[in-house]
């Protein structure tokens, strides 16, 4: 697999040159107040970083992508799956904060998840969100994940959502 595609967005592995564009999305405090680490102090952090996804990519045939807004043409953000540590897949996204507000979210989840379930041959998928994300909890419950509980991720609370193939 080396795409994906939503009506309005193109999913691919981050390329040589994506850099710069995702340090001013990963750099963004604002965009980046629920996610794990914070945001990315230097441009290196952000190139380790997707560095990081590319190994992954290699070793599991999946990782988080570059979100292509097909309109315009802009890298606007990241997602996709993730194995973590404990051997979960978990969905997530990262999206400027100028793709908000315009279902790219959902897109990309529901996009991931077919992926997850079909040629990925994925049996199930976890998301974590904090309760204040409102926004990712509902984006959550539009692609059809189900809450399942609570844990606590990077020292603070998070909502599980979970969904089976």
């Amino acid at each position: 697999m080396d795409s994906l595609a939503t009506p309005s967005l193109d999913l691919r592995p981050f390329a040589d040159g994506d850099a710069e564009a995702m340090h001013r999305i990963y750099s963004d405090p604002v965009v980046m107040r629920y996610v794990a680490t914070g945001p990315a102090a230097t441009l290196a952090a952000t190139q380790r970083l997707l560095h990081d996804y590319e190994v992954h990519q290699r070793s599991h045939g999946f990782s988080f992508w570059g979100v292509v807004e097909r309109a315009s043409g802009m890298l606007i953000g990241d997602a996709g799956l993730y194995r973590t540590p404990a051997g979960e897949v978990e969905l997530g996204y990262t999206l400027a904060v100028a793709a908000w507000g315009r279902g790219y979210a959902t897109e990309a989840a529901t996009a991931w998840l077919e992926a997850a379930f079909g040629p990925l041959g994925i049996s199930e998928v976890i998301a974590l969100a904090e309760p204040a994300n409102v926004a990712s909890l509902r984006v959550l419950e539009k692609a059809g994940m189900r809450r399942t509980g609570e844990r606590s991720a990077f020292g603070r609370p998070h909502i599980v959502y979970r969904l089976h193939r």
